[in-house]
């Protein structure tokens, strides 16, 4: 006798050498083992005894292990394996991991394939985890899963953000508000102030901008990236648009503003860059040009001096050549919270330090 049982996104498969016997029942000396399906996800299992088994064998009870594959196993979930009973509510329970908040993070990897399936589960799970006091629950769900968003909103699921290649919902489980954190509030800018020995500062005229910047030579400027530094986005947005490669000095300065995109917040951080090399590559995609600007050019332009956020940046950076001004230096230092290496920006002057020392 032979068995394989494939259980995951696939329908159940049994194939089975017992002679003319009715196959409801197989007993005996089984042996399961789990591999994976080359067809679908899921577990497979393999079963088989000696087919020189007697008579009572093949019609009765030949040891005291039974395996009962019928209607009592009518129950299959896609990522939880085998169960054999419909009536169990935890067999039904979707794959996760626990948070470090009393919560569950259902895996993405494992959700089941089909539609109603998966209605089911969340349905039990919800269940489920209510009983043993969870409460945040975190559904992340691949673009290619798209048909199962309406499946969770319906079951009280709310959007939490979402990103190219997926979808976040998340659900509260006890009753008041929910305590889950909110997607990010910020979007975060950097803006270059270079400037070269000869007392020249490098700036670009963008080619998509407001009308009332139209002509405007301004600092290079950008956004960071996802895990990306501050100093290394300043560093490496004017390299994108110049060509020039720089060191990182200091933050000069910082601003913060409301509502700027998608009603998110803005921080913008102009750092002090010292240049490394001197020949400018322009950017063709966003900067129509690019150029080593005498630093009082710079500031006598109308948009400048007419803007008061602007002015004070350059009289910053300005005051900062003077050495009258100390920016914030970046520390690399790891934390015992979360014992990752982050930065920490702060300008103490240590009694050596000549090069930022105010007068």
């Amino acid at each position: 006798m032979s068995l394989v049982v494939s259980v995951g996104d696939c329908n159940l498969l049994m194939m089975v050498g017992l002679g003319r016997n009715s196959i409801s029942t197989f007993m005996g000396g089984i042996g399961i083992s789990r591999r994976p399906s080359s067809s679908c996800r899921g577990i497979v299992l393999k079963a088989s005894y000696s087919t020189a088994s007697n008579s009572s064998q093949n019609n009765g009870s030949v040891g005291q292990k039974n395996l009962f594959l019928g209607a009592e196993a009518s129950r299959i979930n896609g990522i939880n394996g085998i169960y054999l009973t419909s009536s169990s509510r935890q067999s039904r329970v979707l794959d996760t991991y626990e948070d470090e908040y009393e919560g569950v993070v259902i895996n993405p990897e494992r959700l089941p394939f089909d539609t109603s399936t998966f209605s089911s589960s969340l349905q039990a799970s919800l269940s489920h985890w209510r009983s043993k006091g969870k409460k945040g629950v975190w559904l992340k769900l691949p673009l290619e899963r798209s048909e199962l968003v309406p499946i969770a909103v319906k079951e009280g699921f709310e959007y939490h953000h979402a990103e190219r290649e997926y979808i976040m919902l998340t659900y509260w489980i006890p009753e008041g508000p929910s305590m889950l954190p909110a997607n990010a509030s910020h979007q975060v800018g950097v803006g270059g102030f270079v400037i070269n020995d000869k007392n020249e500062v490098l700036v670009v005229q963008e080619k998509h901008c407001a009308p009332a910047f139209k002509g405007l030579w301004k600092l290079p400027t950008g956004f960071i990236v996802e895990s990306e530094e501050i100093f290394a986005g300043a560093i490496r947005e004017v390299k994108e648009e110049t060509g020039i490669t720089t060191e990182f000095v200091e933050v000069i300065a910082f601003r913060h503003a409301h509502r700027v995109a998608f009603e998110k917040s803005d921080l913008f951080f102009i750092c002090m860059l010292r240049p490394l090399t001197t020949q400018i590559v322009v950017d063709d995609f966003e900067i129509h040009a690019a150029k080593w600007m005498p630093l009082v050019d710079f500031i006598e332009q109308p948009g400048i001096q007419e803007d008061n956020m602007f002015k004070k940046i350059i009289d910053i950076c300005i005051a900062r050549l003077g050495k009258r001004y100390c920016g914030l230096s970046a520390h690399h230092v790891i934390s015992k919270f979360d014992g990752n290496s982050s930065s920490l920006y702060y300008n103490v002057v240590e009694a050596q330090d000549f090069n930022c020392q105010v007068d």
